[in-house]
Formats: structure tokens, C-alpha cells, sequence
């Protein structure tokens, strides 16, 4: 599970600027034993309308590419 936290954190690392860019930010909360990545977005991207567009299209798929294992990805904020 060790190998797999790190190559999330490295997918994460690669979309990283471009939320930071828009005044966002992402951090790792956990993955779940069934590989499902938890995430928090903070910044402007807490909250932001798109948000979903962004983690589905955007960061999911970046961490999706990276490591094929990972089942999805959330934001523990969405409802």
C-alpha cells in the first residue's frame, strides 16, 4: 500500500500547479483498502462550482493514468 500512497502523491504532485494556479489546492487524506483515493480540496477549489468537473475530469483521471489500480478518487467535502 506503501508503493501505491506514493505514486498517488506523485500523480497528485503533476496537477498540483494547476489548481494552485486557480488559488486551489489538494493534500491526500488516505486510500481506502478497497483503492479508492480520499482527498480534501482546500483553497478556492473548496467549495468551487466546478470542483466536481475538476476532481473527475482532472484529477481522477491524472491519478487514474498513474496508477491504474485506483478505483476512484473523492473529495471527503462533496455530499
Amino acid at each position: 500500500m506503501e508503493d501505491i500512497r506514493k505514486r498517488v502523491e506523485a500523480a497528485l504532485e503533476k496537477i498540483r500547479p494547476y489548481l494552485v494556479a486557480d488559488g486551489g489546492n489538494i493534500e491526500l487524506v488516505d486510500i481506502t483498502d478497497d483503492n479508492i483515493v480520499r482527498v480534501e480540496l482546500t483553497g478556492a477549489c473548496h467549495g468551487c462550482p466546478f470542483s466536481l468537473q475538476t476532481l473527475k475530469a482532472g484529477v481522477e483521471m491524472a491519478v487514474k493514468k498513474d496508477v491504474p489500480e485506483i478505483v476512484e478518487v473523492v473529495d471527503i467535502n462533496s455530499k
